[in-house]
């Protein structure tokens, strides 16, 4: 619809609204005063009932969801009120003239009617400051064209995953290992002992996630495990004992790492002192002369047993042959 076309259904509808309330004026006034209402205040009350209904349509246009459906009771029940005292005043000729009289001739209704006239106004208090106050407090709606312009946005960006880091990702060379930590436990020898050749600086790994990980919060202490750290002597301990059987080619950093479970620089350090510990065991025992098996002692061939007796009893004829 045009600009001009709301603009004449808005003023229709200002002039329908003028007229009405116009019409329901008299009813109204006529109704205060006969509840004890002054001139003034019997002038008044039509602008407090019919006021509040005009306010309670304008407010049912702004809110929304729960707060709009309040406003639309509001108004339906104002509406309602209107109309039952519209009735009355239609039905009691008395009330034309104005002046305290009564609205029904049987009491109950009487009083009835009395309450809703009266409670109007109070109720117009409460109603009114309430939806004024809802009104104020509501946030502007977001604007389509603000929520297409996010989500067009939105859709430009380069999808989760694809996004390379500036940086090369680069393992550092092993460290030299230090000797202060894990001193070997043979004896020193006057052989040189052999570094192992440092391995080649490997290529770049491509990175594991390219999505960086949200920060989360710092975990507190009761909820952090207690591990104990271990000495260096404890791991060189337990990496000998979990070794003792691996033979050289199997001597890795990485196998040394999962064995002992410790870090990898940890495991390289491991690794290059149980490989110096067994060059040097190694050079030790090249140093030793080697030894040769020695036979046991056997019996002469033309030995027989018994031959010391046998010497023992030629003795006499010996002696015989020598005095013969």
């Amino acid at each position: 619809m045009s600009r001009a076309g709301k603009f004449w259904l808005v003023t229709g509808l200002l002039a329908v609204a003028a007229m009405a309330f116009r019409v329901s004026w008299n009813a109204l006034r006529d109704v205060a005063s006969a509840i004890g209402a002054d001139s003034t205040a019997a002038t008044v009350y039509p602008l407090v009932v019919d006021g509040l209904m005009a306010l309670a349509l304008v407010v049912a246009l702004v809110l929304t969801d729960a707060d709009r459906r309040f406003a639309l009771r509001v108004l339906a029940g104002y509406t309602a009120a209107s109309l039952v005292l519209n009735y009355v005043h239609g039905l009691v000729p008395t009330l034309h003239g104005g002046g305290r009289t009564r609205l029904a001739e049987w009491a109950p209704a009487h009083w009835a009617l009395v309450l809703l006239a009266s409670s109007l106004p109070v109720g117009s208090i409460y109603f009114g400051s309430d939806l004024v106050a809802k009104v104020l407090h509501t946030k502007p709606k977001a604007d389509k064209t603000d929520q297409t312009m996010a989500n067009r946005s939105g859709s430009d960006l380069p999808e989760p995953g694809t996004a390379e880091p500036d940086f090369p990702l680069w393992e550092s060379p092993d460290p030299v290992p230090a000797l202060s930590p894990f001193a070997p436990a043979v004896e020193p020898t006057k052989t040189p002992i052999q570094q192992p050749p440092a391995e080649p600086t490997r290529k770049p790994t491509a990175p594991a996630a390219a999505r960086p990980r949200r920060a989360t919060g710092t975990v507190p202490k009761s909820a952090r495990t207690t591990q104990l750290k271990r000495t260096d002597a404890e791991l060189l301990t337990e990496a000998r004992s979990a070794t003792a059987g691996w033979p050289d080619s199997e001597l890795t950093a990485d196998r040394i790492r999962k064995a002992v479970r410790t870090s990898a620089a940890n495991a390289r350090v491991l690794r290059d002192t149980l490989t110096a510990e067994r060059a040097a065991v190694a050079a030790v025992e090249s140093e030793r002369p080697a030894l040769h098996a020695v036979p046991d002692p056997a019996p002469a061939a033309n030995e027989r047993p018994g031959t010391e007796g046998d010497a023992t009893t030629d003795a006499p004829d010996s002696a015989e042959e020598q005095a013969s």
